[in-house]
């Protein structure tokens, strides 16, 4: 169905912000959330190509925000959490704990 990403979004994006992020002038696919937890500050970043979701987060674990937004968003749709990424269109991720790398080194070599 060539559909089905746009009417995805056309029901994602309000519920997103509906639950308090903020959509991205620069990137419409692009929404940010920041809030103070147990005095702590975390942030979420949410990422949405198509039908899948891309989430960068400061904290994890229960009662995190992360957790929250897992936990609502699972409750609204079927969704299922597939891991950690490790590539996403065309460019590798790696995370460590100092860092994230992006690099596009086996799609250049398949070029």
């Amino acid at each position: 169905m060539a559909q089905a990403g746009r009417r995805w979004q056309r029901s994602l994006f309000p519920w997103l912000l509906d639950f308090g992020f903020k959509q991205c002038d620069s990137d419409p696919c692009v929404f940010t959330m920041t809030k103070t937890i147990d005095g702590t500050e975390q942030r979420l970043t949410l990422g949405c190509y198509v039908d899948d979701l891309f989430t960068l987060y400061s904290h994890d674990g229960k009662g995190s925000l992360y957790a929250d937004f897992t936990d609502a968003l699972t409750h609204r749709w079927n969704v299922k959490d597939e891991g950690p990424v490790s590539d996403l269109l065309n460019v590798d991720i790696a995370v460590s704990s100092a860092d994230v790398c992006l690099t596009q080194e086996k799609y250049i070599a398949h070029l």
